[in-house]
């Protein structure tokens, strides 16, 4: 309290106002203790009319800068002035004044009403200080209860438009609605709505309220850059035009319609969703209006909703269509599904079918009711079991699968039936969640291919023999023949009795033919049926085949062998001999080659056979029959007998290109 008190103390003695009041004090007592000053005659008749005398009216003088110093410094200032008053009176009212007790109570009254007029000054300052600060705190609250009905009218007019904008998810109808509100909540004469064709680069007029129908024919397209809307679409900020027939900013199609229907004042904010602007709305008056920032803020925010409204209509539009294809789609196929002439039936992971169409009914036997909810099992046996599961994990593991592939399966009534078969993995969200099978019937034809391939064994079987028959009888009786008469020949050429020199040399040439037909004989009874082949098996016999076709044909042709030879069937050692013979006999007549090779490659399960040549080559058909209308008979019969030893044969050519043709057949 001392401390406050002295700090006060020596901020009042460095204000100039304490002085100015010490030295009024100072003049007044002077004044008072002043034995010859003479007051002018009016003051003393007022005296006299007071009842007064000269010295109570100089104590009265005191309140001046008591009352003074209370006004100006507070009721402490009051307080140390009247005591210092009170201080210069005593002494003349106690020492000097004929009238002591008077004078004292004079002297007092003066120190108390000086202080009670303070405390008075001081209680209206503190009052008007008050009420200064009601008024201030009444003026702040107005502001705030402006601010907050403003909020409130901005959050009803946003939450107005929102209520309205998701009422429809149509776009037109969400840009109508959007420009119907927009210009209600703003209190304008009109809206426009502007959409931004970004392949194009321009705005184009979407909608509007408030404008009449010639606006729409002649709103025409706004490039971006443009006029108010399209720098508003540039820059992405709400521009402001307060006379629309001096600024310069309005140019193109806005400044047109701005003179031709008495548009004075513009707001234009960008409409924007996920921070990319889509358009802009903007906001007309035929007579002159500001905008106020909240205004501003309001349209924007607005503006916001709008092109989040018009980017849910687009996303709905888009997923309509979407969904209008996947029905159309899904019509298409559930027809093609269901008059497939194949059958086509899914399963679930664990086999359970959960879809079949009605082909599948004629495959197996079972209606599509009976079909839907049975396992796959129940129509395999435990060789098909096998395959299944083979197929089911290349699949899985994304492994390369020969399809179509066959399957035979145990039909309804007990019968077999046998499918090509086509199975794709079914996959939702890249999990594997089944498999769809598509299969065709093919169990007469295989019937008829068995039927066929035992008719063209047979006929083979024939073939061999016959070639057997006629190989032995050139080598039993024609060759021995032959020789016979060539030994004849060469004796009666060798004799000198009774033969003319011409009739020698004659005979020498016959005998010389004689010779050459039986080597052609001997090569043809080879090739009818190979000795070797019988007795030394395959790899013995190719390896004597080059060596003869290298001889007659004068091709160098060599022979390879990969892996470890074995013996094989005598059947399919005779088929592998004869395709191979067959296509060294091209080489050496039809390919015009200059060399070729023949390789042979076993491995535990299959053995491979591939000729190859540097001939000219030549387009290979589509299929065996044209093969055979192209009078290529020789392929003919190698795919004849590679299809009765269940192998492949492929034909690798182009013209210019050479030829290699591969056999591969089981062992």
């Amino acid at each position: 309290m001392q401390q406050r008190l002295l700090g006060w103390l020596g901020q009042a003695v460095k204000n100039p106002t304490v002085w100015f009041l010490a030295a009024l004090l100072a003049l007044i007592t002077a004044v008072h203790y002043g034995e010859q000053l003479h007051h002018p005659g009016f003051v003393v008749d007022l005296f006299s009319n007071l009842g007064l005398d000269r010295h109570a009216f100089e104590r009265i003088v005191y309140l001046v800068p008591v009352i003074w110093a209370g006004f100006l410094l507070g009721h402490k200032g009051a307080f140390f002035t009247s005591v210092a008053a009170l201080a210069c009176m005593l002494p003349r009212a106690i020492f000097f004044s004929e009238y002591s007790v008077d004078a004292f109570f004079e002297a007092s009254a003066v120190f108390i009403v000086g202080n009670v007029v303070a405390i008075s000054f001081n209680a209206l300052r503190k009052e008007r200080q008050r009420r200064a600060q009601l008024e201030e705190a009444e003026a702040t609250l107005q502001s705030q209860l402006w601010v907050i009905r403003e909020n409130e009218r901005r959050l009803a007019a946003l939450n107005q438009v929102s209520a309205i904008l998701s009422q429809s998810l149509e776009l037109q109808q969400v840009l109508d609605m959007a420009a119907e509100n927009v210009a209600s909540v703003m209190q304008v004469d009109a809206a426009i709505i502007y959409l931004l064709d970004e392949e194009a680069e321009h705005l184009y007029l979407a909608a509007n309220c408030g404008m009449p129908a010639e606006f729409t024919r002649s709103a025409g397209t706004i490039r971006i850059g443009e006029g108010l809307s399209g720098a508003v679409a540039e820059t992405g900020e709400p521009l402001y035009v307060g006379d629309a027939c001096k600024d310069s900013r309005l140019t193109g199609p806005e400044s047109k319609i701005a003179v031709s229907h008495g548009i004075e004042s513009l707001l234009s904010v960008p409409l924007k969703s996920k921070g990319r602007t889509m358009g802009t709305i903007s906001v007309l008056m035929r007579s002159y209006r500001w905008f106020r920032e909240d205004e501003v803020e309001l349209l924007t925010a607005i503006a916001s909703q709008v092109g989040v409204a018009i980017e849910n209509a687009r996303l709905y539009e888009k997923e309509r269509l979407a969904t209008q294809r996947l029905a159309a789609s899904e019509r298409n196929y559930r027809g093609l599904f269901e008059n497939a002439n194949d059958a086509i039936w899914v399963h679930d992971m664990e086999g359970n079918i959960t879809v079949a169409n009605k082909a599948s009914e004629r495959q197996t036997g079972y209606t599509q009711e009976e079909l839907v909810g049975m396992n796959v099992r129940e129509m395999l046996d435990e060789e098909g079991l096998h395959l299944a599961a083979q197929v089911k994990d290349k699949l899985l593991e994304n492994e390369p699968l020969e399809q179509p592939y066959e399957q035979r399966i145990i039909r309804k009534d007990g019968t077999e039936a046998f499918l090509m078969l086509t199975t794709n993995l079914v996959v939702e969200n890249g999990v594997p969640v089944g498999f769809q099978n598509i299969s065709r019937d093919v169990t007469e034809e295989k019937r008829m291919r068995e039927n066929l391939n035992f008719y063209l064994g047979e006929v083979t079987k024939a073939q061999e023999e016959e070639r057997t028959r006629i190989a032995r009888e050139l080598h039993d009786d024609t060759i021995q023949a032959l020789v016979v008469i060539a030994r004849q020949l060469d004796e009666l050429a060798t004799s000198t009795k009774g033969i003319s020199e011409e009739k020698r040399v004659a005979l020498e040439r016959l005998w010389q033919q004689t010779n050459d037909a039986i080597q052609g004989v001997r090569r043809m009874s080879q090739d009818l049926r190979p000795p070797t082949l019988d007795r030394l098996g395959l790899v013995p016999a190719l390896e004597r085949l080059v060596a003869d076709v290298t001889d007659y044909s004068n091709i160098p042709i060599k022979a390879t062998v990969i892996g470890t030879g074995r013996r094989l069937s005598q059947d399919a050692e005779l088929m592998l001999f004869r395709i191979a013979q067959e296509a060294l006999r091209n080489v050496w007549k039809h390919a015009q080659a200059t060399e070729a090779e023949l390789v042979v490659e076993f491995d535990e399960t299959r053995v491979r056979i591939s000729v190859s040549d540097n001939g000219k080559g030549f387009e290979v058909p589509g299929s065996v029959g044209e093969l055979t209308r192209e009078g290529k008979l020789g392929l003919t019969g190698m795919q004849e007998r590679v299809r009765l030893l269940g192998g492949t044969l492929k034909v690798e050519t182009a013209p210019g290109k050479g030829t290699t043709v591969t056999v591969e057949a089981p062992v």
